[in-house]
């Protein structure tokens, strides 16, 4: 197996062992002859082609000449591998501290080997979940390479990202809802080539998300026990279970291990955050439900079947994972988002909407995505005479 870190295996995540672990547990994909394979990936292809002129003419975003991202139709273990290397990018400053914190410790140097093994195992376990459930994912903070084991500066020194496609899982779903196979894997296509066009038409977008997202890394206290600690007890509230003296502390019952592991300043970040991708999400499918009528004759049987299936979720296990992960946020984010973009477009149009991509003081804030009307009063009140 190629190596995604060299020393960083032997650091604090076994990178290796968590794409070892991932392939071993997920989940087989469905039923395909190698001939049906090769039609769905030709198609996939096509289909997101086709997809940059609709989403570019309906949102009126990247018309003009942009920087082209490459669209990788994966399997599974391929989808885990891209994911890995992003993960490694991303999170290299906060492993770097803690490595160096552990490091001057005593023992440090074991521990560290034995708790990257530990931690490589538990992603591993994490992305086997999530490898059987994602349609499509674009990149952000992917190199702009189609080698899905490439990353850092040399791939890409002006910052990238490419759009993943998941095949066998596109398949999956579309037998699964008993739809026409042609008009689903467009339809995910429009709604990831959305995402695509959101970061290539707007340069600033990518670094102001990567700036958000290390700001709440540094605020993460990175001694290594502090961290397992904070996991414990999330884990023991999520199941019910809290230490004791706190049984009658219902303030953090039923919340992600995502938003128990916070600071108070880590809490404003996220909330940014939620905002921002409230957004990208509803407006991805506020794009598709714009532009399926024209191009995807059966868009409203797939969009009732999909939404079933969302809000359905699938066994008690699953759901309980989705809580843990904050997966059910993510839902509410397509929801509310898809709510704010609609209300936004109705009453200015378009082309009001899309001063949101202005700047990062355009941006709604987490309760302006509530509130759609005070995000048009903040960013198109007429100055004052």
């Amino acid at each position: 197996m190629t190596s995604f870190g060299g020393a960083a295996s032997s650091g604090m995540v076994d990178w290796d062992l968590a794409v070892a672990t991932a392939t071993r547990l997920m989940r087989p994909g469905p039923d395909v002859s190698r001939d049906d394979a090769r039609a769905v990936v030709s198609e996939l292809r096509r289909h997101a082609k086709a997809s940059e002129e609709h989403v570019r003419g309906f949102t009126r975003l990247g018309t003009e000449e942009i920087h082209d991202t490459p669209v990788l139709v994966v399997d599974r273990p391929g989808w885990v591998r891209a994911n890995v290397a992003g993960f490694r990018e991303l999170l290299k400053p906060l492993l770097d501290k803690m490595q160096e914190r552990r490091g001057s410790s005593p023992g440090g140097a074991l521990l560290g080997t034995v708790g990257g093994k530990v931690t490589g195992v538990e992603l591993g376990m994490l992305l086997s979940f999530l490898a059987s459930r994602v349609l499509g994912q674009y990149e952000t903070f992917a190199p702009a390479t189609r080698d899905l084991l490439a990353g850092g500066p040399a791939d890409a020194p002006n910052g990238g990202g490419r759009l993943l496609l998941v095949a066998p899982n596109i398949v999956h779903v579309e037998r699964e809802l008993d739809v026409h196979p042609h008009d689903f894997r467009l339809w995910v296509c429009l709604h990831e080539e959305t995402h695509r066009t959101q970061f290539s038409a707007v340069p600033w977008l990518r670094d102001h998300l990567e700036g958000e997202i290390q700001s709440f890394l540094a605020e993460t206290d990175v001694d290594p026990m502090t961290v397992l600690e904070r996991v414990r007890q999330a884990v023991q509230s999520f199941a019910g279970g809290r230490p004791e003296g706190e049984e009658g502390e219902a303030a953090d019952e039923g919340r992600s291990l995502v938003e128990l592991v916070q600071t108070p300043a880590q809490r404003e970040i996220l909330g940014r955050l939620t905002a921002v991708m409230s957004l990208l999400e509803g407006h991805a499918d506020f794009v598709m439900d714009g532009v399926g009528p024209d191009v995807v004759p059966s868009v409203a049987e797939i969009r009732e079947k999909f939404q079933q299936r969302r809000a359905k979720g699938a066994s008690r296990l699953d759901l309980a994972l989705r809580k843990l992960l904050g997966l059910d946020a993510k839902l509410r984010q397509y929801r509310d988002g898809e709510r704010f973009v609609r209300a936004v477009v109705d009453e200015v149009g378009m082309d009001g909407f899309n001063r949101v991509w202005t700047s990062p003081n355009t941006l709604p804030t987490k309760a302006e995505i509530a509130k759609p009307a005070e995000w048009i009063t903040r960013v198109h009140r007429k100055p004052e005479s």
